[in-house]
């Protein structure tokens, strides 16, 4: 009696768990590769891992107040705009110890916007040698560089707030204006101190100190200013603008 042979698949084949015509339940390894690639083309695609967008930190402003280092200059008409940053260091507890860049420099806050105060040492004729240095090293915007100055042609105590122009004759502004490389594209604030009395030379007033009647004028300015600078980092230059050139009784801000 003859006894059918058996036939054992090949020991490279394995069982494929379907069962059909085409595959007779039998599926070499070559052929299960390219089914398993087909299997897993034929899923969706997985999302792409999406990478965290750090957001830039802002830009701080800087506020300059130009003026002459040393006591002998101090209160004087020229250096206004030492006093006028002063003012904003005192009501915004800002320290000013720090010398870096040829100027006394304070950081701090106004709200929760970052700023640089800054007072240039290098008398004023040299101002833009320091203020330039720290716009170019803080990267910072000229359209968030405040220039704080005394001016001649405005009446005493009286406030101007512009978004760009020239020097109008002032040293220390040319300076800044020069390490600017040329650029008037900043806004300043300019303090009035009046014109000098007589043939007085404008060299002898301007290093004048303020009677008692004006210290008194002087000092409402700078609550003044220190209100504008406040709308300003707040609310913009247009508001500033509008809340600085509009006439003020004394006693609003008292």
């Amino acid at each position: 009696m003859l006894i059918p042979a058996i036939s054992f698949p090949p020991a490279n084949a394995v069982r494929f768990p379907y069962s059909c015509c085409f595959c007779s339940g039998l599926v070499s390894p070559a052929r299960m590769s390219r089914l398993q690639v087909f299997a897993s083309s034929s899923q969706e695609p997985s999302p792409p891992a999406t990478t965290p967008v750090l957001e830039a930190k802002p830009k701080p402003w800087l506020l300059v107040g130009l003026g002459n280092p040393g006591k002998m200059y101090r209160g004087t008409r020229h250096n206004v705009g030492f006093e006028m940053l002063d003012t904003i260091a005192e009501a915004e507890g800002i320290s000013m110890s720090d010398v870096s860049f040829k100027a006394l420099l304070g950081k701090g806050h106004i709200g929760n916007i970052p700023l640089i105060l800054a007072k240039p040492q290098t008398f004023m004729n040299a101002s833009g040698e320091s203020v330039g240095s720290i716009v170019s090293y803080y990267k910072i915007p000229l359209s968030q560089v405040l220039v704080i100055f005394d001016d001649m042609d405005l009446p005493f105590a009286k406030l101007r707030l512009l978004p760009k122009g020239g020097h109008g004759g002032h040293n220390g502004m040319r300076s800044v204006i020069d390490h600017f490389k040329g650029s008037r594209d900043f806004p300043r604030l300019r303090i009035g101190i009046g014109r000098p009395p007589g043939k007085m030379d404008p060299v002898n007033f301007v290093l004048q100190p303020f009677n008692r009647q004006e210290r008194d004028e002087l000092d409402f300015t700078l609550k003044t200013g220190l209100e504008a600078v406040r709308i300003l980092l707040f609310e913009g230059f247009d508001k500033s603008a509008k809340f600085v050139n509009t006439p003020k009784p004394m006693e609003q801000l008292g």
